[in-house]
């Protein structure tokens, strides 16, 4: 009974499949009616995936849960039987028009979209249907990136033993798990087992309060809200205070923030803060750079902003995009934090279909999360005293360094050549930390920008909406310098799925690329009135507002602000 009760409780899973097995009526009418024959395959086809997620059994009466009952990830695998991973390459506006229709019509997952692929993944059961909405040359530009049985066992090997997801323990409060075996046993990274793999949240949050405890002189556990079902948005403050004695002297505290977690499966960008956390508060008092670092900066960590949406993909769905919260669409449930903030929120898109994975929401700020950090960020802005200098926004994958704007390419930010400066020489950090290459470019561009060999770069309609996002709204509405997302390894060999052995050399080299950021800080820029500029930098009505001055850009808002160039 248990077995059918648990079945019937992923049946909205499976209608999900449903919904976008069948094209929109405006999709019928751009293609030929299927034979009968083929109406038969599709329907015995789906009635063979209807008995196997209710009952258990395939159509040949085998045991399905008895096959799967020892996996570590079984329940996390059962959406994504017959799926595969799709590597479009896109040469033309037609074509990427046509392949973000498509994307819109079937509910498609996209994974990553950048200026030299599309990855999607699909059931190969509504590939044909896919393949009809796309034009002819777009119908054979694509290679399969992950085979079916691949990402399975992708997903399999990303859990870090056969316990997990645990089946009783829930995340809303501590874990009973012993420390022992996290806590380093000598000196070095690789005595640190918590990197070893990837960790739950009952493991990350019990995990932040011990680093409290135990560095307890410059560390500070700090909660930004709560989550849509009830669970702390927790944080990890890291720097030293002035004196209580001092504290109309020492100014705004500049303070860098750090977050991950935003879409719940990317995993590597979770345990990449918590690296370069551990990575800083250990090194305070032993390596002069990060102690004369943190005596001048505050870091504020948030491993994963989203924590229902993170445990969710331990326990029931490993591939989950966005939040748990209801929608009005009750078995598509969630909202995509990263396209739910203020700033040229674009929501309207998606507004009518909360089975999006990129589902903004009706409204800006609607999703909890993304409400509570903008919240948490004005109350430390205002009432604190905190001025926030620099946001990181850890993401997969695909390996870029991206900096305002992501809404459009239209608007250059006021202060593009300081943000291209900093990408460069954090992406020649990474580089020499281990050879990966990271491309540090516009979001705007990193999303629809064409890159060809016999001709200019030039812009294609995106695949997804790209406004309301978090890198936009703090470096506009927060007025923040530096702010950047940057999109972790790989670049499509695992995706979403990198195995557990990157999780340290993907910290070291982001933890290296934020100790360059760290010194482009303390080196100084100017300290004219750049917000002035900032709070009147509303996008132009039109780019007839853009005016030449000089060989350097002006808006109708000013001149950017500039940095002292520095060439090393």
């Amino acid at each position: 009974m248990r077995t059918h009760l648990s079945a019937w409780l992923a049946l909205p899973a499976f209608l999900s499949v449903l919904v976008v097995a069948v094209p929109s009526p405006a999709a019928y009418l751009q293609q030929p009616l299927p034979s009968p024959a083929a109406q038969q395959s599709t329907w015995r086809s789906i009635s063979d995936r209807l008995i196997e997620a209710v009952w258990g059994t395939s159509k040949d009466g085998e045991d399905d849960y008895t096959r799967r009952k020892c996996s570590a990830s079984a329940r996390t695998l059962a959406p994504y039987g017959g799926d595969v991973v799709l590597r479009f390459n896109v040469s033309t506006a037609e074509e990427a028009q046509s392949l973000a229709e498509a994307a819109d019509t079937l509910l498609l997952d996209v994974w990553d979209f950048t200026h030299n692929w599309a990855d999607i993944r699909v059931s190969k059961a509504i590939l044909p249907s896919l393949l009809t909405l796309l034009p002819t040359s777009l119908q054979h530009a694509h290679v399969p990136l992950i085979h079916e049985r691949d990402l399975a066992s992708a997903i399999e090997n990303t859990f870090p033993g056969t316990n997990y997801p645990p089946k009783t323990a829930t995340s809303h409060s501590p874990s009973s798990r012993q420390f022992s075996t996290l806590l380093p046993t000598s000196t070095g990274e690789d005595s640190w087992t918590f990197f070893h793999e990837y960790r739950p949240l009952s493991v990350i949050h019990p995990w932040m309060r011990l680093l409290s405890r135990l560095f307890s002189t410059h560390v500070q556990l700090i909660t930004l809200g709560t989550s849509y079902e009830g669970r702390e948005i927790l944080g990890l403050q890291v720097g030293v205070p002035p004196a209580d004695d001092q504290p109309e002297t020492a100014g705004p505290r500049k303070t860098v923030l750090i977050t991950g977690g935003l879409h719940a499966r990317e995993w590597i960008s979770t345990s990449t803060v918590t690296y370069i956390a551990y990575n800083l508060i250990t090194s305070y008092g032993k390596v002069p750079s990060i102690t004369d670092l943190l005596d001048e900066y505050d870091f504020v960590f948030v491993p994963t902003v989203n924590p229902d949406g993170y445990a969710y993909t331990w326990e029931t769905d490993r591939l989950w995009r966005k939040n748990r919260q209801a929608t009005t669409v009750r078995f598509c449930q969630g909202i995509d934090l990263d396209h739910g903030f203020g700033f040229e929120w674009d929501g309207l898109r998606t507004a009518g279909n909360p089975c999006s994975e990129s589902y903004a929401g009706k409204a800006p700020f609607e999703a909890v999360e993304s409400r509570q950090l903008a919240e948490w960020a004005r109350r430390q802005k205002e009432e604190k005293n905190v001025e926030f200098v620099g946001f990181l926004d850890l993401h997969s994958y695909s390996q870029q360094i991206l900096y305002p704007y992501s809404y459009s390419c239209d608007f250059p930010p006021p202060s593009q050549e300081n943000l291209e400066e900093l990408a460069v020489g954090m992406e020649k950090a990474i580089r020499r930390s281990s050879s990966y290459s990271y491309e540090p470019m516009a979001a705007c561009e990193g999303n629809v920008a064409l890159a060809s060999r016999s001709r200019p770069r030039t812009l294609l309609p995106m695949l997804e909406q790209s406004g309301g996002s978090a890198l936009d709204w703090f470096y506009h509405e927060m007025q923040v310098h530096f702010a950047y997302q940057i999109k972790l390894r790989d670049q499509g060999t695992y995706g979403f799925l990198l195995p557990s052995e990157h999780i340290i050399p993907t910290g070291r080299e982001i933890l290296d690329a934020v100790l360059f950021f760290g010194d482009f800080l303390r080196e100084g820029y100017p300290k004219q009135d750049v917000e002035d500029v900032m709070e009147e930098s509303a996008a132009p009505a039109s780019t007839d507002d853009l005016e030449l001055d000089d060989g350097e850009y002006t808006t109708g808002f000013g001149p950017r602000w500039d940095l002292r160039r520095r060439r090393k």
